[in-house]
């Protein structure tokens, strides 16, 4: 089992830099593809970036260019960056993993944090 318990999440202005942090327990992440989801009030969940095992990242097309996924497996912690944050990042984001290799569909990860609220004013 891991435990995976995200943070960094909070009320932020439109235009500012925003770091989420997911930190893992258990066992180490190093065999784990990590992935990043949310979902906004009355939408469903979606993907918003994941990393493989080997570091390989992925994109939803709505997010490229704006999100980026790192992991340090040392730390046992992943993260996800955002320059500048705009009112339709408003949602919970979570952070999830699998074995190894990224997919998009939520009900390919076993393991879940509760997720942290981000909300962007204008």
């Amino acid at each position: 089992q891991v435990l995976l318990v995200e943070s960094g999440g909070g009320l932020e202005q439109a235009g500012d830099p925003l770091r989420l942090s997911c930190a893992a327990s258990g066992r180490t992440i190093d065999d784990y593809a990590m992935a990043w989801f949310r979902q906004a009030p009355g939408k469903e969940r979606e993907f918003v970036a994941g990393i493989s095992h080997k570091s390989s990242t992925y994109f939803a097309d709505s997010m490229r260019g704006r999100f980026t996924i790192s992991r340090d497996n040392a730390k046992r912690t992943v993260y996800l960056q955002i320059v500048s944050l705009r009112p339709e990042d408003t949602a919970v984001y979570y952070c999830a993993a699998r074995n190894k290799f990224v997919t998009m569909k939520p009900d390919d990860y076993i393991y879940w944090g509760q997720g942290t609220q981000v909300t962007v004013s204008s």
